[in-house]
């Protein structure tokens, strides 16, 4: 993980605007708003729909393949260094209520009295499934065809074509 500080100036002003045009989005679920949503990411690909609720921290980290569906009220907490990346692949399934945070903090008191963040990517394979209300944390990889059960806190990489589910997630079958 790598370290960026949240709170200087260039970086709260992205986030302000990042965090205006989700509020915009949220209010007004338009087509147009949904293009400004889109327009902060590094790249959003053909047919990607997100539902209203969508938030995100700066944008310009987040790509999105082809066809891929976000469902309502999705917190994708990135960084706007490339340690903070969010990747997400083709033809996923991102359930409501999901949490991608690749973003954190020290564990050390001393150390957080810093403000300091620490930012590891999320990587999401093709043809994933996220089931509504899950957590992933900075740094996860999850391959290609798998499926998170809902309610799941992932923590650690996640084979591709296996099924996972539970706080800590754990693999509960291939697929």
């Amino acid at each position: 993980m790598n370290k960026f500080n949240s709170l200087d100036k260039s970086y709260l002003e992205q986030r302000k605007v990042a965090h205006e045009t989700c509020r915009l989005f949220a209010k007004s679920p338009s087509k147009g708003n949904l293009k400004r949503i889109k327009n902060l990411f590094a790249h959003s690909g053909e047919g990607v729909i997100i539902e209203a609720g969508f938030h995100c921290d700066y944008g310009n980290q987040i790509v999105i393949g082809d066809r891929t569906f976000i469902n309502i009220n999705c917190t994708v907490l990135d960084a706007p260094i490339n340690e903070g990346a969010i990747s997400i692949g083709d033809d996923c399934l991102i359930g409501p209520n999901v949490q991608l945070l690749a973003v954190s903090h020290a564990i050390p008191p001393t150390e957080r009295l810093n403000k300091e963040n620490f930012a590891a990517p999320i990587t999401i394979g093709n043809n994933v499934w996220i089931g509504a209300g899950v957590i992933v944390l900075a740094g996860v990889t999850i391959g290609d065809n798998a499926v998170v059960g809902a309610g799941s806190v992932v923590t650690k990489d996640i084979a591709a074509n296996t099924v996972v589910a539970g706080n800590p997630a754990v693999k509960i079958k291939d697929i």
